[in-house]
């Protein structure tokens, strides 16, 4: 169910190369040692965080933002980005083993019209369902979506 709806995994500096980044979705991002670019969406423990958008300004926004934020150089924070700056203080270091997969969900998110809300409530309960799976198989949340366990960046060193 939830591997056909992810992309494939690209290289965090490639993600703009995924199609339908203007729409809302989830996104999944895998810290990995191996290369995985190219490779279809597979469950693995490598998955370090599930996230998501609704904004106008769509999945590609929301990983902007990500971006700025593991940067360090974000206005707007990214709560999740905060807990990899945290952990990962190097951004060459991090993007050279940070890989991304969408789960797109095209709709008009400015409209009321009933299929685009459903849809919009589509997207942020397919984030909990692939949080849930994800606790099924490995017994715990990916490392930074557990807020108890991963540490934001002490926001008097930004």
């Amino acid at each position: 169910m939830f591997e056909e709806k992810f992309t494939h995994w690209v290289k965090w500096r490639n993600r703009f190369e995924l199609n339908g980044l203007n729409y809302p979705g989830v996104y999944a991002l895998a810290y990995s040692n191996n290369n995985i670019a190219g490779n279809h969406f597979s469950w693995m423990q490598e998955i370090c965080y599930f996230g998501m958008s609704n904004s106008t300004k769509g999945l590609k926004g929301r990983l902007s933002q990500f971006d700025s934020t593991i940067r360090t150089k974000a206005k707007e924070r990214h709560g999740g980005a905060d807990r990899f700056n945290y952990k990962y203080k190097d951004y060459d270091k991090l993007t050279d083993h940070l890989y991304v997969s969408v789960s797109v969900f095209e709709c008009d998110v400015t409209s009321f019209l009933p299929d685009d809300l459903n849809k919009m409530g589509d997207v942020a309960k397919f984030e909990y369902s692939c949080l849930a799976h994800y606790v099924d198989e490995y017994k715990h949340l990916p490392e930074f979506n557990d807020k108890k366990k991963s540490p934001k960046k002490d926001k008097k060193s930004r």
